[in-house]
């Protein structure tokens, strides 16, 4: 029988076992600015899908009820958290004192010219922007960004060289998705569209709440990984 060092295991179970999407992927090696995005929904989808935090699969959250769907890749970035420190720049940002965390991960939105015919997918992008969401009293940002390499708009470098119309599909969406007809407020509200630079530091910012809410996962990743 071959002994094994704790160390040699652990490797061994990353390659054997499936990783969990939120916690078993690391960031990326040049995050902030390149990122793995991790995707749940597709734009053709008339399902909101979410990860389950638990097991690590994607999960029914609900049928669309209504007509929107979103107009573009949408997921989350592993290893972050929007606890503290989110929460803090939207404060900040937005002069509001009331403001927490959701508690989820980072969401993002992937532009490419490309057809992604299906979810559950990692794929390498670069934050361009952002969209500073407010759902109900926690800060909710989206994070916008481009597959890395995507030969339309992999030049792109900012939230400002995108078309007007697009930020505006996917302004419309987060503001109505949660949004019944007869509703008289809304449940979510946008209060900035904010560039790269800002985009950089949210995901910063998530990364470090992540390493806060879970330092013993963070260090086990590093384990597995080799750093």
């Amino acid at each position: 029988m071959i002994r094994r060092s704790p160390g040699e295991l652990m490797k061994l179970a990353g390659q054997i076992f499936c990783a969990h999407p939120w916690h078993g992927i690391k960031i990326g090696d040049d995050a902030p600015e390149i990122v793995n995005a991790f995707i749940e929904i597709l734009p053709t989808d008339t399902v909101k899908y979410e990860l389950d935090k638990f097991t690590g699969l994607l999960r029914v959250d609900r049928p669309q009820r209504f007509s929107n769907v979103c107009p573009e890749l949408y997921g989350l970035v592993p290893q972050t958290y929007c606890g503290e420190r989110v929460a803090e720049l939207c404060r900040m940002k937005t002069g509001r004192s009331d403001i927490v965390g959701d508690g989820d991960p980072l969401d993002i939105c992937v532009l490419t010219e490309k057809h992604i015919s299906h979810a559950n997918i990692f794929m390498r992008v670069r934050a361009i922007g952002g969209l500073r969401m407010l759902d109900n009293d926690e800060a909710d940002d989206k994070i916008i960004a481009i597959l890395d390499g995507d030969p339309s708009y992999g030049y792109w470098q900012d939230i400002s060289q995108c078309p007007a119309m697009l930020v505006e599909r996917l302004k419309h969406y987060f503001l109505t998705y949660k949004q019944a007809p007869d509703a008289m407020q809304r449940a979510c509200e946008i209060t900035h569209v904010y560039g790269a630079e800002e985009a950089r530091e949210v995901v910063r910012r998530s990364h470090q709440d992540y390493m806060d809410k879970y330092p013993d996962v963070a260090a086990l990743l590093e384990d597995v990984y080799g750093g």
